[in-house]
């Protein structure tokens, strides 16, 4: 297939996602196959509450809108542009998904493609269908597709390369069962935001954006500051309240009763404003409902300490106070050349 089909086929699908907004879903005449594909696809978004307790329609839809903004011909064509798939013999390539957040394996799937090989995909069985119905849909627009997309239920078998995603346990399985194959194998990360004191009550409230979104499941969620010795959380905390009925989701209410009496029972001090607490700690990965934090003397030094653990670490959220930060309220509105683990998916794809 040429580049150029393929590329087509993904403009159309994000023409048809377009469609689907918390706000209202808004059939298209223009949009091909909605005969077929658009009721069927809100009604998934529906039951998708069913299928993983923490895909609520609001987080789906996110989702959604994401992808549709960034699949557009301008979008696809700025990504591609510094690579050179025209002498790629075609590959068969293995990804083993994770299922965090909805749709979370879906640019490694649009890469394998779009680079002109062909992808196996195991997805996770937290999130089997939203990827599936997307891919009947590429391949309704075109059918040369179907010979490059393959599901696989039972074991992963006959591949070429693999880009497996899980836990840092999981991921020493995958480095010692595809050690033959060329790979990419990503671990637990998570994201930080450095904040001085100066942010205002906008920046604050963008901030909880990343901290909240897909209720902190993802890698790009924020889940430790660094704050200044002597920060005052007042205004964090009024900034939060603005996301004051995440407590509504019962998975996440049971998450933050629990995660609470933990804390409490083992005598750790925290700041708590009745949805979400915060709790003074090194460590990075901190668990659903809870913010780690941590006082810096200088920037210098926290720059430093981000450098050495930067594998830990998928973003970085600040007011330019550390380089090649990320805006607040952006880390899940990642482009297309924003890579996981800012290893570029791409460019090994171009080399198997």
């Amino acid at each position: 297939m040429l580049q150029s089909e393929i590329k087509s086929s993904f403009v159309e699908l994000g023409n048809f996602l377009c469609q689907f907004s918390e706000d209202g879903n808004q059939k298209s005449k223009a949009v091909l196959h909605n005969d077929l594909f658009f009721e069927n696809f809100i009604n998934l978004i529906e039951l998708s509450q069913s299928h993983n307790g923490w895909f609520t329609p609001e987080q789906v839809y996110f989702s959604i809108q994401a992808w549709a903004k960034a699949l557009t011909e301008e979008n696809l064509n700025q990504w591609l542009s510094n690579y050179n798939f025209k002498k790629i013999e075609p590959k068969n390539v293995g990804l083993v998904l994770a299922g965090n957040i909805p749709l979370v394996g879906f640019h490694d799937f649009l890469s394998v493609l779009i680079s002109g090989h062909n992808v196996l995909v195991k997805t996770s069985s937290n999130d089997q269908h939203l990827l599936k119905f997307l891919a009947k849909y590429l391949i309704s627009i075109e059918p040369k597709l179907n010979s490059k997309i393959t599901f696989v239920e039972g074991k992963l078998e006959g591949f070429d390369a693999v880009i497996a995603t899980g836990s840092n346990n999981t991921a020493r399985y995958f480095e010692y069962y595809f050690k033959d194959k060329p790979s990419i194998i990503r671990k637990n990360r998570n994201s930080v935001a450095v904040l001085n004191g100066n942010e205002s009550f906008e920046d604050l409230v963008n901030l909880g954006e990343d901290i909240f979104r897909y209720f902190g499941l993802g890698c790009r969620n924020v889940s430790k500051l660094f704050v200044p010795k002597g920060y005052n959380f007042d205004n964090f905390f009024k900034a939060m309240f603005e996301y004051r009925d995440v407590i509504q989701y019962e998975k996440y209410a049971n998450n933050y009763d629990y995660n609470k009496a933990v804390f409490l029972m083992s005598n750790f001090q925290i700041l708590d404003n009745e949805f979400m607490t915060i709790k003074e700690d090194v460590n990075y990965s901190s668990p659903i409902s809870s913010v780690f934090y941590e006082f810096y003397e200088n920037l210098e030094t926290i720059n430093s300490r981000l450098i050495t653990d930067a594998e830990q670490i998928q973003c970085i959220v600040s007011n330019d106070l550390i380089p090649n930060s990320v805006a607040f309220g952006q880390t899940q509105q990642p482009k297309l050349w924003d890579y996981a683990d800012n290893v570029d998916t791409l460019a090994f794809l171009s080399k198997i």
